[in-house]
């Protein structure tokens, strides 16, 4: 056992630096990232990735399950606030940080493990508690729902001038972006409050994040 512990700690360690080299490069270049793009990111060998990973999409449903736990992970820990609001900020900030909804673009082009099924369904059944918690309290205005919630946090964790300001080396202004994204956070998230105007059209389907996964083959 002693002697597989170093080769499991390498194994995470690269999971981590291929899930935000992934995030990264599929915010630039969508579903048709290449795994070379990524690994070369993430500062993995090609040849290490292959070995562990038999297709490019093995590799995609294994960053998807990773991402799903984050949000499991941050839903887990905002029910632990005993104000149901800022439990939900903590949510959706969380979630944005870690950067939600950016392996949208993998939607539809790869199917769905049973391990994502699983890991959405815990997500998705998290966020309808948080949801139904504020609304409970009176914090969180009525029609907004856990749908608009979670394309609010996969808007808002698109890339960010932050990440471009880091590409080009230069501190002081992706300072200055950081800034500037915490207050465009901010902005969108106080539009959750109760007390806002009704918001125009109806809610969105409760399922419209899911369908997007809906995955044909091509033939």
């Amino acid at each position: 056992m002693a002697r597989k512990a170093p080769r499991h700690a390498e194994a995470e360690r690269n999971d981590r630096a291929l899930l935000e080299a992934a995030k990264k490069v599929l915010a630039k270049d969508g579903a048709h990232a290449s795994v070379a793009a990524i690994a070369a990111r993430a500062g993995v060998g090609i040849a290490s990735l292959y070995r562990r990973y038999r297709t490019k999409e093995e590799l995609f449903q294994h960053l998807c399950a990773l991402s799903l736990g984050h949000w499991i992970e941050a839903a887990e820990r905002a029910l632990k606030y005993d104000d149901p609001w800022e439990g939900l900020v903590h949510y959706a900030t969380a979630t944005i940080d870690f950067g939600g909804g950016a392996l949208g673009p993998l939607a539809g082009t790869i199917s769905v493990t049973d391990e994502m099924a699983e890991k959405f369904t815990r997500s998705d059944t998290l966020a309808q508690a948080l949801v139904a918690r504020a609304h409970e309290a009176g914090v969180l205005r009525a029609d907004a729902t856990v749908a608009d919630l979670g394309l609010l946090i996969e808007q808002l964790g698109r890339s960010s001038p932050v990440e471009q300001f880091e590409d080009r080396d230069d501190r002081t202004l992706a300072d200055e972006a950081a800034n500037a994204r915490s207050r465009t956070i901010a902005i969108a998230l106080d539009g959750l409050r109760a007390g806002h105007p009704p918001l125009p059209g109806h809610a969105p389907a409760a399922d419209l994040l899911a369908e997007r996964w809906e995955y044909e083959p091509e033939r």
